[in-house]
């Protein structure tokens, strides 16, 4: 078997881990449906980590070619996975935890610094990983995205305006399109 092969099962396992935690939190949201007050930026945000997740997975295939393996260079990648789960482990409330009324942008805001500071980490994550990787920052498309990404993940922690973080949240979706697009569109 191949070191990849190998490898990527742990990092298959985490984003497994993630998805799964979105997709209960959607399914214990409907659940709860007569007591949750819906908002979109939650909402927003929970989609974006879902993709978020695929988009990991689509993209790890590309260290298939990898050869040379450290376990500094596996640390700092699984360190990336990690805290995408972090994100999708909070971006949703769990409504099993209390019989009380559920408003997301209330659990937005209680969790929103949190929230973006696992963003930013897993984008300096990501950024380190090319270092390690390939002993450079990553192409400009890719490094100009993950810096607005980063941008708006300081903009998010700092100011709490829900209709700034309606705004962001937003933006970050069509920019995760636009990434997507651009960048991973083919294996």
């Amino acid at each position: 078997m191949d070191a990849f092969s190998y490898l990527s099962v742990l990092l298959s396992i985490i984003l497994g881990l993630a998805i799964t935690q979105v997709l209960q939190g959607y399914r214990a949201l409907i659940l709860a449906r007569g007591r949750v007050k819906l908002a979109p930026t939650a909402l927003i945000w929970s989609a974006v980590i879902l993709v978020s997740a695929v988009q990991a997975w689509w993209a790890s295939f590309g260290l298939r070619d990898h050869l040379e393996w450290s376990f500094a260079t596996f640390a700092v990648i699984l360190l990336q996975m990690i805290l995408l789960y972090m994100q999708s482990a909070i971006v949703l409330p769990d409504p099993s935890t209390t019989a009380e009324a559920i408003d997301l942008d209330a659990h937005h805001e209680a969790h929103r610094r949190a929230f973006f500071g696992f963003l930013l980490g897993t984008i300096a994550a990501s950024l380190l990983k090319d270092v390690m990787l390939d002993g450079s920052l990553p192409e400009p498309r890719n490094l100009v995205g993950q810096l607005i990404a980063a941008g708006l993940a300081v903009v998010g922690m700092v100011i709490a305006d829900r209709r700034v973080q309606l705004a962001i949240a937003l933006l970050a979706a069509a920019g995760l399109a636009i990434y997507i697009g651009l960048l991973f569109a083919e294996l």
